[in-house]
C-alpha cells in the first residue's frame, strides 16, 4: 500500500491582482501565488545542512528544493514521504551549476543517505557519497526523474530503485563507482540496484556503473521488465579495499536472479574488466532481449545466459577469458559475431582512458572511440 502524505493544494483569500513573493527564514523559502489565488510552486534554496535536511522532511507537491553548492553533511537519512504530481512535481537539486555533494560519513551506522518514498520526484546534478549503507534509494516510486547524479564510495549499493508499484522511473546519466559493503564483504554494493519489487516503464540510460565490490547493474528480483541503454559497466567486482573475506561478484550487468522470470530489454550497453560475466541472466528464464551490446576483456564469459529463453542478436563479444559466450538450449542467437557466417570487426581503440573522461555538458557519454568499430550492424556504438 502507498503512503500518503495527506497533503492538498490550498488556497488564499487574495485579490486577482496578487502574484507576490513571500520571503520566509532563513532558509529562503518563496512561496508564489497564482493569479487565482491558489498556492503556486515553492522553491526553497538551502545553504546549511539543517535547511537542507528541513526542506526535504517538510517537501510537498510543488516544492523545488535548491541546494547551493558546498558540501553537505547530514546526522540522519534525508527521508521523504512526500508525493509529487505529474504536474506538480517535487525537485531537489542543484543550484543552477554549482557543483554539490551530499556526504554521508557523519551519518549512524547502517544509514542511507536518502531515502525517497514518494511519487514524482526530480532528483538532480547532486552527488551522493560516503553513506554508511545505500547512497540513495527510492521505494515504490511512481514517475521518478533520478537525472545527472554521482553515487559514490557507499557502504552498500550506490543507487537503489526498489519496491512493489516502482513504475515509470526514468535513471539518466548516473555515474555510480567505488560502492562497497564492508559488512557484508562486497557481495552487495552494486553500482545501481533494481531489486525486491515490481512496476513496468522504468529506464536507465546513460549510466556508467564501474569500479563497484558487487555487480555494475543488479535487477535481482525484480519481477517487470526494466529498459537498459547506452550504459556501460566495468571493472566490477576487484578487492580494492583489502578485504581478506572478500565476496564481491563482479558481473557487469546482471540481469535477474531470485526466481524472477522476467523480458528484460538491454540495447546498446558495454561492459568491460569485470571479474566474472560481462552480460548474464543470473537465472532469470525469462525471454530477455539483448541487442547490440558489447562484452570484452571480462575474467569470465561475455555473455552468459545457459538457463533461460533470452534471445540475443547483433551483440560482440571480444577477448573474455572464459569465451565469448554460454548459451542454453532455450536461448535463441542471431547475427552475433560468435554465430556462423559473421565477422568480428576490428575495434578502433582498446584503451579505456576517454570512458573515464569528463561527461558532455548535458550529462551524456563522453565523446570515446574505445570499443567502438564503425559498423552499423553490430556492438555497442558506446555513445
Amino acid at each position: 500500500m502507498r503512503l500518503s502524505t495527506g497533503r492538498h493544494r490550498r488556497t488564499r483569500t487574495l485579490s486577482i491582482a496578487a502574484a507576490v513573493a513571500v520571503a520566509s527564514g532563513a532558509c529562503g523559502v518563496y512561496l508564489g501565488l497564482s493569479n487565482d489565488g491558489a498556492e503556486a510552486a515553492t522553491t526553497v534554496t538551502v545553504s546549511t545542512t539543517a535547511q537542507l535536511e528541513s526542506a526535504v522532511a517538510n517537501a510537498s507537491a510543488g516544492t523545488t528544493i535548491q541546494v547551493r553548492g558546498g558540501t553537505y553533511y547530514p546526522t540522519k537519512t534525508l527521508k521523504s514521504t512526500a508525493n509529487g504530481t505529474s504536474s506538480a512535481r517535487i525537485t531537489l537539486q542543484a543550484y543552477g551549476s554549482e557543483k554539490v555533494k551530499i556526504d554521508g560519513s557523519k551519518l549512524p551506522a547502517g544509514s542511507w543517505l536518502a531515502g525517497i518514498y514518494g511519487d514524482y520526484w526530480t532528483v538532480q546534478n547532486l552527488t551522493w557519497q560516503k553513506a554508511p549503507a545505500q547512497g540513495f534509494v527510492a521505494t515504490s516510486s511512481v514517475g521518478g526523474i533520478f537525472k545527472n547524479l554521482v553515487t559514490a564510495n557507499n557502504g552498500d549499493s550506490g543507487f537503489t530503485l526498489r519496491g512493489d508499484g516502482t513504475t515509470n522511473n526514468l535513471v539518466q546519466n548516473l555515474d555510480s563507482y567505488g560502492n562497497y559493503d564492508p559488512a557484508g564483504h562486497g557481495q552487495n554494493a552494486d553500482g545501481i540496484a533494481i531489486k525486491f519489487g515490481s512496476g513496468t516503464g522504468n529506464k536507465v540510460t546513460g549510466a556508467r556503473l564501474y569500479n563497484n565490490a558487487d555487480d555494475g547493474l543488479d535487477l535481482w528480483q525484480f519481477s517487470s521488465p526494466v529498459l537498459i541503454e547506452h550504459s556501460w559497466a566495468f571493472g566490477n567486482g576487484k578487492n580494492r579495499w583489502n578485504d581478506s573475506a572478500f565476496e564481491g561478484n563482479g558481473n557487469g550487468f546482471k540481469l535477474g536472479g531470485g526466481g524472477a522470470s522476467v523480458a528484460h530489454s538491454v540495447n546498446n550497453n558495454a561492459a568491460w574488466d569485470n571479474t566474472l560475466h560481462g552480460f548474464t541472466e543470473n537465472s532469470n528464464t525469462g525471454a530477455i532481449l539483448l541487442n547490440r551490446n558489447t562484452a570484452y576483456s571480462n575474467a569470465q564469459t561475455g555473455f552468459y545466459f545457459a538457463t533461460g529463453k533470452a534471445r540475443l542478436a547483433r551483440n560482440l563479444a571480444v577477448g573474455n577469458k572464459k569465451g565469448l559466450s554460454k548459451l542454453g538450449g532455450s536461448t535463441v542467437t542471431a547475427a552475433n559475431n560468435w554465430d556462423s557466417g559473421v565477422s568480428t570487426p576490428s575495434f578502433k581503440s582498446t584503451d579505456a582512458t576517454t570512458a573515464y573522461g569528463a561527461r558532455k555538458a548535458d550529462g551524456s557519454l563522453p565523446a570515446t572511440t574505445f570499443l567502438t568499430t564503425g559498423s552499423t550492424t553490430i556492438g555497442s556504438t558506446m555513445n
